[in-house]
């Protein structure tokens, strides 16, 4: 995953992180285009070359800067998680499993508490690098993956549970969520009778998650019919960033309810997935990411494969502050003529983005076949 380098325009800066999402969203710039982009940041260059005053600076390592990593409330369950996740997909495109430990290790002691991963990912190696990680620092971590039924029962749903904690070397999980909830009839059939819901109840009886959720990336009226059963859900996670505000958009629709049932609303994609949106946007990543992390989310998760793109996440989340409303709008506002059209977001409009399994499991051919 990740393919080559992609061009670079005019005054574009890099990105701050390769992939920003636990749904792998396409390919994303090399590590150089990401080194250099950064590098521009610190000296405080903005699109087109002007200095932008929408958000504090930013230093150029994480060593420069040694405040922890805020933590914040995870909704209504008390828990604290750290302002920034990492995620468990790009955990597993690091070089080596040593590389992985090392990400994992100096997360940890800036302050980050947040992993995720899911079932499928690598086919299992991202949640067990995770586990490996994580051993002897579980107690330390707040530990979420996801169950990959895309409309299967609740026998399949147990089963990949019992992977899940084998391989993340544990015996619960802090949150199990359902993954890639992205097809209009994935909310009927996750609360069929025998289907995937009732595994989420099973799994909090047997003491094997604390907490439970539901992910997406496709559309705001999908989160809400899920929200519509009524169920006692922890957590929503979708996507999040300064071009949503603008088309079909999980911000104005979905985060003010997720909040008023006194849920946690879990960020992905500030930068559109590692995907084409950066290139062309009218912002930095640098503002891109302190926009992501503004909202009332409980945690913004990160991809990061090596330790060079934590150590850049790092610099922006150690003693974060969050932006104001005024600066919030003014980015809105110099988003919107450009990503009101959604090619920044094609996640929300395309079946390119969505996983093989899901797709298979809802008559799709997979992506190689079917680039749509």
């Amino acid at each position: 995953m990740g393919g080559p380098p992609m061009p670079r325009t005019k005054g574009q800066v890099g990105m701050l992180e390769q992939y920003h999402n636990t749904e792998y969203c396409g390919p994303t710039p090399g590590r150089r285009g990401f080194l250099q982009g950064a590098a521009m940041f610190a000296a405080g260059v903005a699109v087109g070359g002007r200095a932008s005053a929408a958000e504090p600076a930013t230093p150029t390592s994480s060593n420069a800067n040694t405040e922890p990593v805020p933590h914040r409330t995870l909704g209504k369950t008390g828990a604290k998680v750290s302002a920034i996740g990492i995620g468990g997909y790009t955990l597993g495109d690091a070089p080596t499993l040593d590389e992985a430990k090392q990400i994992v290790a100096e997360a940890m002691d800036a302050g980050v508490n947040f992993f995720d991963n899911a079932w499928e990912y690598h086919d299992g190696k991202s949640e067990q690098w995770m586990g490996e990680a994580l051993a002897g620092r579980r107690d330390k971590a707040f530990l979420m993956t996801k169950v990959c039924t895309h409309g299967r029962d609740k026998k399949v749903a147990m089963t990949q549970l019992e992977e899940s904690l084998k391989r993340l070397k544990t015996d619960h999980l802090d949150l199990w969520q359902i993954h890639e909830v992205v097809y209009f009839n994935d909310p009927d059939r996750h609360f069929a009778k025998g289907g995937v819901v009732e595994a989420l109840d099973e799994a909090k009886k047997q003491g094997k998650t604390r907490f439970v959720g539901f992910t997406g990336h496709k559309d705001p009226q999908i989160h809400l019919k899920m929200l519509s059963y009524g169920y006692a859900f922890d957590t929503a996670q979708m996507p999040l960033n300064c071009f949503d505000a603008t088309y079909r958009s999980f911000e104005r629709q979905v985060v003010p309810e997720v909040n008023r049932r006194g849920m946690a609303v879990l960020g992905m994609k500030s930068l559109c997935g590692g995907g084409p949106g950066i290139i062309d946007a009218p912002v930095t990543a640098q503002e891109a990411l302190h926009y992501a992390m503004s909202l009332p989310v409980a945690t913004t998760i990160s991809g990061i494969d090596s330790l060079a793109v934590l150590h850049q996440n790092l610099a922006v989340a150690r003693g974060f502050k969050p932006l104001d409303e005024k600066q919030m709008q003014a980015l809105r506002d110099r988003c919107a003529q450009t990503a009101g059209d959604g090619h920044l977001e094609l996640y929300k409009s395309t079946k390119k983005f969505d996983g093989n399994i899901g797709r298979e499991q809802h008559g799709f051919l997979p992506s190689a076949k079917l680039p749509l």
